[in-house]
C-alpha cells in the first residue's frame, strides 16, 4: 500500500492538471447591451485542427441562411444544403476562403472544406438579402453567445488569447486571458458596430426573377 499511495497521488496530480474549467464570457455593445452569435475563442501556443470527418451543415431556409452565423474548427467540411423550393447560387470571395456552389436545390451540392483561419461571408448570387459568416478558428476552444451576450467555454488551466468577432463589428478585440478555479466573469465591449446588412438589401429584378 505505501508503494501504491506515492503512484496514486501522482496520477491524480495529472488529472487535476488537465481538467477543464469554465471561462463565462459576456460580449456587449457600448450601451452595456448582450451580443448575440459573437464568436468567442480561446487560442492556446499551437494552432488546433479538426478531425479530417469534421461535418457541419448551414442549411438554406425561407431565403435565409441557418444558422446565419457559425463558427467550426479549421479543417472542418459544411454542407450547404437547399431546403428551399427556389434555386441558390451561393459563393463568397472571402479570403479565408472562396468558393461557390452554382444554382442548385435539395442536398445536391458538394460540402466545402474549411482550412483557413478568418471570417468568411456567405451570399446568394441570385438572392441579394441572403448573407451568412462562417468564422473558422484553429482551436477546439471556442463557442458563439446566446441571445443575451453570454457564453461558456471550457478549456484546460492555462493561459489562452481570447478571440471575440461579430459580423457587425470590423475589427473584433483579442486580449490575454487566463483559465483558472476563479470564477470571474470577463466583459468584453465591441464597438462601433455597424447595421446588419441583412436588414439593408432591396430585392433586385434578378431576385424577383428567380422567386417565380
Amino acid at each position: 500500500m505505501r508503494f501504491l499511495l506515492p503512484k496514486l497521488m501522482l496520477v491524480l496530480w495529472l488529472f487535476s492538471g488537465t481538467q477543464s474549467m469554465a471561462l463565462e464570457v459576456y460580449v456587449q455593445d457600448a450601451q452595456g447591451t448582450g451580443l448575440s452569435n459573437a464568436v468567442v475563442a480561446l487560442h492556446g501556443r499551437e494552432p488546433l485542427l479538426a478531425p479530417a470527418d469534421t461535418y457541419r451543415v448551414i442549411d438554406q431556409v425561407g431565403r435565409e441562411f441557418l444558422p446565419s452565423v457559425a463558427a467550426v474548427q479549421a479543417g472542418s467540411w459544411i454542407r450547404f444544403p437547399n431546403s428551399d423550393d427556389i434555386r441558390h447560387h451561393v459563393y463568397s470571395f472571402s479570403p479565408a476562403k472562396r468558393f461557390e456552389l452554382k444554382l442548385y436545390h435539395g442536398a445536391t451540392a458538394e460540402p466545402v472544406k474549411f482550412d483557413t483561419p478568418g471570417q468568411v461571408v456567405l451570399g446568394c448570387n441570385i438572392h441579394d438579402s441572403m448573407v451568412g459568416y462562417v468564422y473558422v478558428v484553429a482551436t477546439p476552444y471556442y463557442a458563439l453567445t446566446d441571445s443575451r451576450g453570454r457564453v461558456n467555454i471550457e478549456a484546460p488551466a492555462g493561459n489562452y488569447q481570447l478571440e471575440v468577432q461579430h459580423p457587425r463589428s470590423a475589427q473584433g478585440v483579442t486580449q490575454a486571458v487566463e483559465v483558472n478555479q476563479a470564477a470571474a466573469e470577463l466583459k468584453v465591449t465591441l464597438a462601433p458596430l455597424a447595421p446588419d446588412p441583412r436588414n439593408s438589401q432591396p430585392k433586385t429584378d434578378l431576385e424577383k426573377l428567380f422567386d417565380r
